[in-house]
């Protein structure tokens, strides 16, 4: 194992929903390479289980696999158990469960009168668009409620995940939009509401990164060539690129650290300057 450079997160037990995803398991991979110990969450308990023996297989032995529903509150209570048993505390949470889907998508950036009906807005069922509200907003919500209560005695921080939809109206994705503009009010709300208790709130909101949950929007079936809404993207991109998941580390370990100790409510943009330019 690499020798830790940055002790700004050292020794902080940190509890991270969606760890095993894209974005997340690089930052949880990171964060354990600067002297972190994490609670890896998943729905899927075989899948946390396979992401953390990759990780210890790299020399990356603080952490555990838990199974978590982020959106069933009993769950999260009965994960918290575990990292409390395993570690006495909690100091972080980071908030990574979350995603698009198909069902809450447009397949039509804009309806005009030659569009099917059901490409449009008018196509999307409440299903699709509870689906995708749920998973991103409640899902940040109650792992709030159940981590944060612990962090009532000794302080800490919650790191949310926004979007670049959270600034302003991205087409298609009319659901998942909604729900990221809700986290970034959230954040906000809740960073006022606990700051008294010492516990901290901030949110990083990334570009455009390739995951599992928009590269059917971005990228065509070789996986190497960018779609016309990917090629929109790149174009209203300062740096001409989508971001890459270790572009997120250094982010998350500020806001999470000591050193970002009077930083609460704020969206950090990590987007190669996206949210800045207007295209023209």
């Amino acid at each position: 194992m690499k020798a830790i450079l940055d002790k700004s997160v050292a020794d902080k037990v940190i509890v991270c929903t969606g760890a095993a995803g894209v974005l997340c398991s690089s930052m949880t991979e990171d964060l354990l390479r600067h002297g972190a110990k994490v609670a890896v969450l998943d729905l899927r308990k075989d899948v946390a289980d396979k992401f953390v023996k990759s990780l210890q297989k790299k020399g990356l032995k603080d952490c555990i696999a838990v199974e978590a529903n982020v959106l069933d509150k009993d769950s999260l209570e009965a994960a918290k158990k575990v990292v409390l048993k395993k570690w006495k505390r909690i100091d972080v949470l980071i908030n990574g469960a979350g995603g698009n889907h198909p069902k809450g998508t447009t397949p039509a950036e804009q309806m005009t009168k030659d569009t099917k009906l059901e490409d449009t807005f008018f196509g999307l069922t409440a299903e699709g668009f509870e689906f995708v509200n749920k998973l991103n907003l409640v899902g940040t919500i109650l792992p709030c409620q159940v981590f944060c209560k612990e962090m009532l005695k000794k302080g800490g921080s919650v790191l949310n995940f926004c979007s670049m939809a959270a600034y302003q109206p991205l087409t298609k994705v009319a659901a998942y939009g909604a729900a990221k503009a809700g986290i970034k009010n959230f954040t906000a709300f809740l960073a006022t509401h606990l700051a008294p208790m010492g516990i901290r709130v901030n949110a990083i909101a990334p570009g455009f990164f390739i995951t599992d949950q928009n590269r059917f929007l971005m990228m065509e079936k070789d996986g190497k060539t960018p779609t016309a809404r990917g090629n929109k993207v790149i174009a209203k991109t300062p740096m001409r690129k989508f971001g890459q998941p270790s572009d997120l580390h250094g982010a998350a370990r500020f806001l999470l650290s000591d050193d970002a100790s009077f930083i609460t409510g704020v969206t950090l943009p990590v987007d190669g300057g996206f949210v800045c330019y207007s295209g023209v």
